[in-house]
């Protein structure tokens, strides 16, 4: 994963050289993201940037990837997990320049418009995770594009002078662009035609598709296990991140059954780093600490269990802000431990990690969706949040690791998985109690179709998310540092500071207040998401119990009568 920038729609008269300095200088301000190699490229129309992060090619595979008779340049922030078989079905010679993943999206494009065919029908064959500018300097036309859940971050706008630019991060666009906004994923935009178009559409999507419909337990596992073997394409040492809890530990514990070989052209070799490395963190005496220890030791990683204080995450915070471009109080709170994190991997010369994001979206981990009335709304809520991951947790823990270059991959968000475990009826999800048939806590139908691969008190072990797992001194320090620093007279003028989105809370404001030192424009506020939550949920499901209309809170915790350790928030 790396990051890109581009301008496009120069015209004659442009000073291309300055526009070239100034690219590189914006270019610069993300390049924690891509600290191997920097690489540009200028045409009379256009201008690509692009800041390396080597896991697939290291010793070539450098950006801008340029076609043999030099009519396309692309630069791409991602990784296409199944460009070996995209690269068999060419029905047309390619001459690829390098070993690169990503190059197979110039292939796609030319194949498909010698056919006359738009770029969704190649957009929709790729699995991975991806946000590209293509330039076709022969037709004077730049194709964008955002992977279907928006596991990668990408920005856009236009300059004074109407010129479009792209980064992937908004920092890299907010002193030029008064319109920067979030590129939407799972669409396309040709600047040709000026149309911006939805490519990722799914059946699944309305329940009436997937009423009714049960998914094998072994079909399940199946598709997990593939998901997860794809991801570990690499070509350099790489982890999991383990917290202790179902997902992480699942992640793991699929990774650890591949780690001592790589496949390589179809043949299995032997990997670089053939011991699997697991990564957690958490304050002294943390459940997420403990519980990744155990399952550490039953699944034989080296494990590094990494303790911070809280005085560090508080003195951590503005950089957190600064790197993750928003305000969302629940998108804080577990960002800093996880930023943490990132530095200490980095430290210890890993680039890549599998992480368990996607997890609670899919299969409605979240505490709050133990109150959903039926399986329609539980489903559609499942919706709602998957079209929201790339402004909450895609975001968190894709900005928070690629601030220190560590690219995080999410086998949960899989194309192929999604399509398996998005068309079960959610009625498979729902928790039960009592009644007819067994009970079934959050994540039943995942927790059993994995049944024997973990310990059984890590396979069911109760969902508790990162900010609370990490230590519960880390939110309760934060709402009192909160309190401390904002007065009761400033909190009932928020909307008159902060008209977009005024912040609720004492803790919302503040952090806010940070945010605004680095992105102070109108614009930049409104790339977030406002609306109340309950322990992670969409606005729409405070509707689900009356009690959560005045008890919201992002908090796991708040969930009474569900949470373990549950108290007012």
């Amino acid at each position: 994963m790396c990051s890109i920038f581009g301008i496009f729609g120069l015209q004659p008269g442009d000073d291309l050289q300055a526009l070239r300095r100034q690219s590189l200088d914006l270019s610069q301000r993300q390049r924690h993201r891509g600290p191997d190699w920097s690489g540009v490229y200028l045409d009379d129309g256009a201008i690509l940037v692009h800041e390396r992060l080597a896991i697939v090619d290291p010793a070539g595979g450098s950006q801008p990837l340029l076609s043999e008779d030099g009519r396309l340049a692309l630069a791409v922030n991602g990784e296409i997990y199944n460009h070996r078989a995209l690269k068999g079905e060419l029905a047309q010679p390619y001459a690829f320049q390098t070993a690169s993943d990503c190059e197979v999206i110039n292939a796609l494009y030319l194949e498909g418009d010698g056919l006359g065919d738009e770029p969704a029908s190649f957009l929709n064959r790729l699995n991975g995770i991806f946000a590209f500018a293509l330039w076709d300097k022969a037709q004077g036309r730049a194709i964008i594009a955002r992977d279907p859940i928006g596991v990668c971050p990408l920005y856009w706008g236009h300059d004074r002078e109407g010129r479009l630019r792209v980064a992937s991060e908004m920092k890299s666009l907010v002193d030029e662009c008064a319109d920067v906004a979030q590129f939407p994923p799972g669409h396309w935009y040709d600047t040709a035609t000026g149309t911006l178009t939805r490519y990722y559409e799914r059946p699944w999507r309305d329940y009436a598709a997937v009423e009714g419909v049960d998914v094998s337990a072994q079909e399940l596992r199946e598709a997990f296990e593939a998901a997860v073997h794809r991801q570990l394409m690499t070509d350099v040492p790489y982890g999991v991140l383990l917290s202790g809890g179902l997902d992480s530990s699942l992640v793991a514990a699929v990774a650890a059954r591949y780690a001592r070989h790589r496949i390589e052209d179809g043949d299995r070799t032997e990997a670089w780093w053939p011991r699997l490395h697991s990564f957690a963190i958490g304050l002294k005496g943390s459940p997420d600490l403990a519980a990744a220890k155990v399952a550490a030791e039953a699944l034989g990683t080296v494990h590094h269990g990494f303790e911070y204080t809280f005085e560090e995450g508080l003195d951590a915070l503005p950089e957190v802000i600064r790197h993750i471009e928003t305000y969302d109080v629940t998108t804080i709170r577990a960002s800093t431990p996880m930023f943490l994190l990132a530095r200490r991997i980095k430290a210890m010369g890993v680039k890549m990690v599998l992480s368990g994001e996607g997890s609670d979206e899919v299969f409605g981990g979240y505490l709050y969706f133990h109150k959903a009335p039926n399986a329609r709304e539980f489903h559609e809520e499942l919706i709602r949040k998957l079209d929201a991951l790339n402004n909450y947790d895609c975001l968190r823990a894709n900005k928070s690791m690629m601030a220190w270059g560590v690219e995080p991959r999410v086998p949960f968000l899989d194309r192929e998985f999604l399509d398996v475990a998005m068309r079960m009826d959610a009625s498979h999800k729902m928790v039960r109690k009592g009644g007819d048939g067994p009970q079934r806590m959050e994540k039943g139908v995942l927790r059993q179709a994995f049944d024997g691969y973990l310990p059984q008190q890590i396979l069911w072990r109760q969902k508790e998310q990162f900010s609370d797992g990490v230590g519960y001194g880390w939110i309760d320090g934060l709402k009192a540092q909160a309190e401390a620093q904002v007065s009761d007279r400033e909190l009932a003028a928020a909307d008159k500071r902060f008209p977009v989105n005024p912040p609720q809370t004492k803790e919302a404001y503040f952090y806010r207040s940070i945010f605004e030192r680095f992105y102070p424009t109108p614009a930049a506020a409104e790339t977030v998401p406002g609306g109340k939550s309950i322990a992670c949920s969409s606005p729409a499901a405070i509707a689900w119990d009356a009690s959560f209309a005045t008890m919201a809170d992002p908090s796991g915790r708040a969930v009474a009568g569900v949470h373990e350790s549950a108290h007012a928030l």
